[in-house]
């Protein structure tokens, strides 16, 4: 399973969750998705409206924390999370599901970021969009919760076949 989130700022414990998108993987096919907008108590940063294209208007029409965060959990199960810097969004559902559902989050998780840099070790960044860029993935419509899913699904079946080579 891959995660992505988007969030109004860098800080687990005082920033909000404000996307997640999801997919589940079977045999290499994407199999289920979930993909949802959170509701929040402040207005976004113009910075984050500009980076992700999520407005408060959009976000009104969200779900509630605590509702999006038990159907993560639900769609999520026992199954490894995979995801382009994982640890940020991992140490945001972590917190979010400790805060809002006191729940712990226990699922083991894997970084295409720490795979992209053991295979290839000249690469100057290892952002998604640089990764993209040298595997010639789409990248437009990015910092979006799906589409970031999706795109860090393509990269990391691209440096699967690199790495069999």
């Amino acid at each position: 399973m891959l995660v992505d989130i988007e969030t109004t700022g860098l800080s687990p414990r005082t920033d909000e969750i404000i996307e997640i998108g999801a997919i589940k993987v079977k045999e290499n096919k994407i199999v289920d998705t979930f993909d949802t907008l959170l509701k929040i108590d402040d207005y976004l940063n113009p910075f984050i409206t500009k980076l992700t294209g999520i407005t408060n208007d959009m976000l009104e029409e969200g779900i509630e924390q605590q509702e999006a965060l038990e159907g993560f959990v639900e769609f999520a199960g026992n199954e490894i999370i995979m995801g382009h810097n994982v640890n940020f969004d991992i140490n945001f559902i972590y917190d979010k599901c400790e805060s809002y559902l006191d729940y712990y989050l226990s699922n083991d998780f894997v970084d295409t970021m720490r795979i992209a840099k053991h295979i290839l070790p000249n690469v100057r960044n290892y952002k998604l969009g640089t990764l993209a860029d040298y595997f010639d993935v789409d990248y437009r419509n990015a910092h979006r919760g799906l589409k970031d899913v999706e795109i860090t699904y393509e990269v990391y079946n691209k440096m699967k076949e690199l790495a069999k080579n």
